[in-house]
């Protein structure tokens, strides 16, 4: 399959530096990945941009992001963890230089406490237009269905995780939600069959990422992932899902400093 016939915005990865601080999480901490290590390990395929995704082990510290979204240049832009007292001085100074979300990290810490995601929420959108990104297992959407969708623009990573509570998930996606196909070796569910549910659902809900460099997955991202998403969807449904939905909900990509 020649992958290089798809043009890939890489809407989930994590560039691991140890110039910048990194904080033990749960016992964990990763080894580097730089940016030049992502930029080799996706040389098979053709990826014009992505989103650098900020992990448990950063916590609130953003300079590595700062620094990464220099290296990497225009067309790859930010995801952080964001502490709650963020001044909108500080926010729009990450916004110039291309941060476009704030992570949640639900499922292991090192971000906000979900007390601050629906006040936080509202007031990124509404300042900047960003996002929140939410790390999360399904199983949890039942309590927190109604939170989740009285937010105003949403991601979930990893297909939400699990298969239990994958119902909600649906449910979300009817309502705007976007779901990362991404981290199909950490997740407990049949990736094809949850691929096409949420595709037939809305076709422009799944954005495709690489998750590399796989930090305590059970197995890393290889190519067959993203042969799979073709396989699974087709070209056309590929095309979406490789590219074009995850350039509608990061845009505007112009007009930061990177």
């Amino acid at each position: 399959m020649n992958l290089n016939a798809y043009r890939i915005f890489d809407s989930h990865f994590h560039i691991i530096d140890r110039r910048f601080p990194l904080v033990l999480n749960q016992g964990y901490l990763p080894p580097d990945f730089t940016c030049q290590d992502y930029l080799k390990a996706v040389k098979d395929l053709n990826v014009v941009g992505g989103a650098v995704v900020s992990g448990s082990f950063q916590a609130f510290d953003y300079a590595y992001m700062l620094d990464a979204l220099q290296r990497l240049g225009p067309g790859f832009v930010g995801v952080v963890n964001l502490r709650a007292t963020a001044s909108a001085k500080e926010i729009l100074m990450l916004h110039r230089v291309g941060v476009r979300g704030v992570r949640f990290n639900l499922y292991r810490g090192g971000s906000e406490t979900l007390e601050h995601l629906e006040t936080l929420a509202h007031r990124v959108h509404e300042l900047v237009g960003w996002h929140v990104e939410l790390y999360m297992d399904s199983r949890d959407l039942e309590v927190l269905y109604s939170l989740v969708a009285s937010l105003p623009a949403v991601s979930i990573d990893h297909l939400g995780l699990s298969r239990e509570g994958f119902p909600f998930l649906l449910r979300l996606i009817e309502k705007g939600v976007k779901v990362k196909a991404t981290g199909f070796g950490r997740v407990h569910l049949d990736v094809p069959w949850a691929l096409r549910s949420i595709y037939q659902l809305s076709p422009g809900a799944l954005m495709f990422g690489t998750d590399l460099p796989s930090t305590r997955a059970l197995r890393p991202f290889s190519l067959r992932d993203a042969e799979l998403v073709v396989e699974t969807l087709g070209e056309e449904g590929a095309r979406r899902v490789f590219y074009s939905n995850a350039m509608k909900f990061y845009s505007p990509l112009a007009g930061h400093e990177g």
